[in-house]
């Protein structure tokens, strides 16, 4: 019986590709089932969409800041003379049909986009994940979120509005305040003097072609480790140092994967419809001369703002030049916050002494200082954050802004400490309340009259599951082979006999 002519094609593509034999190896691989894993997955959808819908803003967008006098759809701002890019903006928003649509999604999936980065390292710092051999995709995870914090100035600075011109005199200052050579900086980001008539230009080419690029690649050699890698998996029955328990790409994870990403694309687009987002014809074009009331920017950017405004305003003069501490500090310190997260793998493994393959993730608490660090980081960031809206705290709260700038001062100190304490205590309790479930069972409430008269609570054992969960952590791990030689374990734990080996084993 001769070949029909989708097999040719399959055979085709084959001989050439070797599809089958990577569509077996592969299409096999296991996914372990957790929903904290469906983190990453809306990173990667939130960058589809902002791919999706930066295509469609292109086509109708101007980077110029060529002056014109605007004559459009919305009637507050005929005559007023403005910026190409802001004219453009406009013209996307009230005359491009499902163009304020098509912005207002993008801008959200922005929004989505870095939350969902960080909640996803953040996922990944308190379980543990990052230990060797994942380090250096650990690194590749890290460079996309500080490449996506910087893809997000570039963004919201194009439409050339109030608000977004604000920000860039934030920029401006910033690079003024490096010493030697923060003039020449200046002069050459911004084409001459503030605001130039090139940063739109600039920032527009950076942010639809060098950036994302980039941060393609590096999700592309980020997804390819984890293949590589094999997935981590939380402790339990089954599941060691060595497999992976789970259910396959396909058809299970690919089914799975293809409804979650309609789902955020669906609540994304949900989002832009009914919540507006960067309202630019209520700020009007960008005058060097005006700041708009409660100017904020986008919350990911929140804590280096709260940095400058909290920072005293310093000055010295050394040798003739005159070092701006105020700002000079903040963009130190800024970077350092987030350097300090990238090369934590390292440092933890240098004073640990760790050299051993993990592929089992911690609970938190089994780490009580690992997990005070990471509480004690997000609560220097949060603080920080409200610095960086202190005019709006104290506006609502009716406080000085003084009294709201010095309790933010003195809270970028005393918060972390506190809570690095109490959090390494509250893990420590939760880890000696484990310790007590697994060598007495769990309390039943039944209370128990013994025969000389003393009564006690009755206790019931602990399933083999829930005993092996507990217990994980303190038993020593199984030999573990380099990344590929991981056996891949097809089906959920309670079927956890159904055993195949995955592509590598």
């Amino acid at each position: 019986m001769s070949a029909g002519r989708g097999e040719r094609l399959a055979d085709w593509f084959d001989d050439r590709l070797g599809t089958h034999t990577l569509g077996r190896k592969y299409l096999r691989k296991v996914f372990p089932d957790h929903w904290s894993f469906l983190l990453g997955e809306i990173c990667l959808y939130s960058f589809v969409v902002l791919v999706l819908t930066g295509v469609y803003l292109t086509l109708f967008f101007h980077p110029s800041m060529n002056e014109v006098v605007y004559d459009g759809s919305y009637p507050p701002l005929n005559g007023v003379r403005m910026s190409e890019a802001y004219a453009s903006t406009l013209d996307i928003s009230f005359d491009v049909r499902g163009g304020l649509l098509i912005r207002q999604l993008h801008h959200w999936a922005a929004l989505v986009f870095v939350a969902a980065m960080l909640t996803h390292m953040m996922r990944h710092f308190f379980t543990g994940s990052f230990r060797k051999p994942r380090e250096v995709n650990w690194l590749f995870g890290w460079l996309l979120l500080f490449l996506g914090l910087f893809e997000g100035l570039f963004g919201y600075s194009l439409p050339d509005d109030l608000l977004s011109g604000t920000g860039l005199r934030f920029v401006h200052g910033a690079l003024l305040s490096v010493p030697i050579v923060g003039t020449y900086l200046a002069m050459f980001v911004f084409g001459g003097e503030f605001p130039g008539d090139d940063i739109v230009a600039r920032f527009y080419a950076l942010h639809v072609l060098l950036v994302p690029g980039i941060m393609a690649a590096l999700i592309v050699v980020h997804v390819l480790l984890v293949v590589y890698h094999k997935h981590t998996q939380f402790a339990g029955p089954g599941r060691t140092e060595n497999n992976v328990v789970g259910a396959p790409f396909m058809p299970v994870y690919l089914a799975k994967a293809g409804g979650f990403f309609f789902l955020v694309f669906g609540v994304l687009a949900l989002m832009a419809a009914v919540a507006t987002i960067n309202p630019v014809w209520s700020y009007g074009p960008y005058r060097a001369d005006q700041v708009s009331t409660g100017a904020q920017p986008d919350w990911y950017l929140g804590f280096a703002e709260g940095l400058v405004r909290i920072m005293p305003g310093w000055e010295i003069t050394l040798w003739g030049h005159t070092l701006v501490l105020g700002v000079l500090i903040p963009v130190v310190v800024f970077p350092l916050l987030l350097v300090f997260i990238g090369v934590y793998p390292f440092l933890e493994a240098r004073f640990t002494r760790d050299r051993q393959e993990h592929h089992l993730l911690d609970r938190p608490r089994d780490r009580p200082v690992r997990t005070a660090i990471g509480a004690a980081w997000i609560s220097l960031y949060l603080v920080l954050l409200a610095g960086g809206g202190n005019d709006i705290v104290a506006t609502r709260l009716h406080l000085s802004i003084n009294t709201v700038t010095w309790a933010v001062r003195i809270g970028m100190f005393v918060v972390p400490a506190a809570v690095f304490v109490v959090t390494r205590r509250v893990c420590l309790g939760l880890r000696e309340r484990d310790r007590e479930l697994v060598a007495h069972g769990r309390p039943t409430g039944v209370i128990r009259r013994l025969p000389h008269g003393e009564y006690v609570e009755v206790h019931e054992p602990l399933d083999p599951a829930r005993l092996h969960t507990l217990t994980a952590h303190e038993r020593p791990g199984e030999p573990v082979g380099h990344g590929p030689s991981r056996r891949a374990v097809a089906g959920p734990v309670r079927t956890g006999r159904d055993r195949t080996h995955g592509p590598s084993g």
